[in-house]
């Protein structure tokens, strides 16, 4: 067993960091080696299997990346724009594997993954799951055959507790878009709106965001013209796909040069 790669999860009392750890725990083909949470949390200290309400694991939750990367091979994170960038810098000093989920980063955050990038593997994506991958696939190639007089809108809806809009999937989906037609979402980009905005901007992609209940992920991506519509639907019923998608990233970038990558080399789309 000690030969097989061992994985951090950060974040770890979360609802994605549990899902993580049980999945890794489960697995025949990684190693749980660390669970970190922010300084101050009351799981700090403690043995992660009992702080989840189970039996001892031998694993300590930690607040400190440096103790819990010392003996792994990937972390798989989805936390906060600022602690991705940190735990960046600590995991590429340490050579391991960064799978990164987090959503809501800004451009600023993006570009401080680079330096990072040409010491570690870092793959990043707005969303694990094969499913979504292959939509924004769908998406590129639907926009391509399309022009101006069709209008692009992504529409996300998520639980009541997720505290960023549009989605990361949601963006991912209209860079797929934009790309397609050729152009940059951050010039044809549209959103928030409210009251008197006007008539739509011809050629912009447009995003609409829901928030209610549980709602693990849907996204919708819709062209509509004069007299027809196209939409390209995902539906998510289980957290547990964008888990699998993490770990099978974290497994991937063993053998892999230093780089920034995401989920369809993952997936080899």
């Amino acid at each position: 067993m000690s030969d097989l790669p061992g994985i951090v999860v950060t974040g770890a009392s979360g609802r994605m960091g549990q899902m993580l750890i049980r999945l890794i725990q489960d697995s025949a083909k990684a190693r749980l080696v660390g669970a970190i949470e922010r300084e101050g949390h009351d799981w700090v200290g403690r043995d992660l299997g009992e702080a989840m309400g189970g039996a001892a694991n031998g694993v300590l939750v930690t607040d400190d990346p440096l103790v819990a990367f010392s003996g792994a091979q990937a972390v798989i994170d989805f936390t906060a724009p600022d602690a991705t960038v940190a735990f960046a810098k600590l995991a590429a000093q340490a050579r391991l594997t960064h799978v990164i989920g987090t959503t809501g980063m800004g451009v600023d955050h993006i570009a401080a993954l680079k330096p990072c990038a040409r010491h570690a593997v870092i793959v990043r994506a707005g969303n694990m799951s094969l499913g979504v991958n292959l939509l924004t696939q769908l998406t590129k190639k639907v926009a391509a055959a399309l022009d101006t007089d069709w209008d692009i809108e992504v529409i996300e809806a998520h639980h009541n507790k997720k505290v960023d809009a549009p989605s990361g999937t949601a963006l991912m989906l209209g860079e797929a878009a934009a790309e397609g037609r050729g152009i940059t979402l951050a010039e044809h980009r549209e959103s928030g709106r409210d009251g008197m905005t006007g008539a739509r901007a011809k050629g912009a992609i447009g995003f609409s965001a829901i928030r209610g209940g549980d709602i693990v992920g849907e996204h919708d991506v819709l062209f509509a013209g004069q007299g027809e519509r196209i939409v390209l639907r995902h539906i998510a019923t289980d957290r547990a796909i964008f888990a699998r998608g993490a770990l099978k990233a974290a497994l991937w970038g063993q053998d892999k040069a230093p780089g920034e990558y995401d989920m369809l080399d993952v997936l080899g789309l």
